[in-house]
């Protein structure tokens, strides 16, 4: 036993993965404490509420929480119905968090600001692997941890509207046009996009769903017009495979939004690079270069940045980390989940050894592991967990024993050529089965779509 032993196991973020990492702790017996910034478990999928997810709920519950939500006496949800964001943090996250095995240890509005070695900067090394990590709050509070498990996502750090992955000239000042991925257009967001000009960003599936939402609200509201901006110079990716996608939920999505489109509901723009951002009285004029030369502009009342999300590692900089120059992942990870390479469905089972970083003991796991890789899996973060988990408790045999089944119906690929938009799975042409598990949280496959129009059945590659 050492001093280490005596502290808890700090984990950041109180989402889905970071709930998962207490609940194997606890399976584990070690020590817990979770950091969580909002005012509430899961506060980051309430953002997106609204939105239903293609996986069911089979694929959206972590087997520990699972095991100490049964002996609870908690009721599961069907399995095969497709829950919305505020569904998972009602019906799983909370109860998960107000169980007495997790309660107690869960810190709400803690926000963590910086990770250090007590003692010790980045540069020393003697003693370091025996140093307690120090975590320190925004409030000025610091812990001390025998690890750090850090599941505090990508959801705060969107990417930016700026072509060459640089924010737009203006863009810093334009703040009162822009929206975050996601709004709740058709319900508490409906009057800031009733009867105006809304140009959506992005190739991905959650400005799909932001553009069929408009497109219904159009129908509705006179006046609402919808502008769909992408870079790429076709949105053939962007739909899917349609009838043919072994995924109906998914090929719904891209269906319904071809037909818009086709329809002139929603107004396509493509080869489209945003340059620059230009307040014209109570609306915005956004600037495009064309990669042939010269530039065009449109002038809209709203804005949505549906592109994608990176991490922020600026609470570890005093830490030793290994992160690949492209994706911002470790090392191990990146070329596993490059989608330069690679499915975003064809997930290879992945653990501690992937995850590991000069730094003994810390963790990034959930989204944030991904770096900038366009779409997470949240099953693929349960597994995870798990086996950072049983790695920290000397338990190597379960650690390395990493297991993640992929349906065949969740596979996609992914061309960072058609979709630049750092969320760009899903294409039209599958790709043979690897082992992973058809599940996921956030940037990546989100379905709008109603119960009664989606296969309730279908097992998303992700989910929002």
């Amino acid at each position: 036993m050492t001093v280490l032993d005596d502290l808890p196991v700090v984990v950041i973020g109180a989402g889905p993965v970071g709930l998962a990492a207490a609940a194997h702790l606890h399976e584990r017996g070690l020590p817990f404490t979770v950091l969580e910034a909002g005012e509430s478990v899961g506060a980051a999928v309430r953002q997106w509420g609204h939105v239903r997810a293609f996986s069911p709920w089979r694929y959206d519950i972590d087997e520990a929480a699972r095991r100490l939500l049964a002996d609870s006496g908690w009721m599961a949800p069907d399995p095969d119905a497709l829950p919305t964001g505020g569904e998972l943090a009602d019906a799983y996250l909370r109860p998960l968090a107000e169980l007495p095995q997790i309660g107690p240890h869960v810190r709400l509005r803690a926000r963590v600001v910086a990770i250090s070695r007590l003692g010790l900067d980045r540069l020393r090394t003697a003693g370091r692997e025996r140093a307690p990590f120090l975590v320190r709050l925004a409030d000025g509070e610091e812990l001390l941890a025998r690890a750090v498990i850090d599941a505090s996502g990508t959801w705060g750090t969107p990417n930016v509207l700026g072509a060459s992955g640089l924010p737009a000239r203006g863009e810093a000042a334009t703040g009162a046009y822009l929206e975050h991925a996601l709004p709740d257009v058709l319900g508490a967001d409906r009057d800031r996009f009733a009867g105006r000009h809304t140009l959506v960003v992005g190739a991905g599936h959650s400005a799909a769903n932001t553009l069929l939402s408009l497109a219904e609200l159009a129908a509705d509201a006179p006046g609402t017009e919808v502008t769909w901006a992408i870079r790429a110079t076709s949105p053939t990716r962007a739909y899917g495979g349609g009838d043919a996608d072994a995924l109906p939920a998914r090929g719904a999505l891209g269906s319904r939004l071809r037909a818009h489109v086709e329809a002139g509901r929603i107004r396509l723009l493509t080869g489209f690079s945003v340059h620059a951002l230009d307040p014209a009285g109570d609306r915005v004029t956004v600037v495009v270069r064309r990669p042939e030369g010269g530039q065009e502009s449109v002038t809209v009342d709203r804005i949505v940045a549906a592109t994608g999300f990176r991490p922020d590692h600026g609470i570890a900089a005093e830490l030793r980390l290994d992160l690949d120059p492209v994706l911002g992942a470790t090392r191990a990870l990146a070329p596993l989940i490059d989608p330069n390479e690679h499915s975003c469905g064809t997930v290879p089972p992945h653990g501690v050894d992937e995850l590991c970083h000069p730094e003994p003991g810390y963790y990034a796991v959930g989204m944030k592991s991904y770096g900038r890789a366009p779409t997470f899996l949240m099953a693929t973060g349960y597994e995870q967990v798990r086996s950072v988990v049983a790695a920290l408790a000397g338990d190597w045999a379960a650690a390395r024993d990493v297991r993640l089944e992929l349906p065949e119906t969740g596979v996609c690929s992914s061309d960072p050529a058609d979709s630049v938009d750092g969320e760009g799975c899903c294409g039209s042409a599958p790709e043979p089965a690897a082992r992973g598990l058809a599940t996921g949280l956030s940037g990546g496959l989100l379905a709008a779509l109603p119960l009664a129009t989606v296969d309730s059945g279908a097992g998303g590659c992700c989910a929002g």
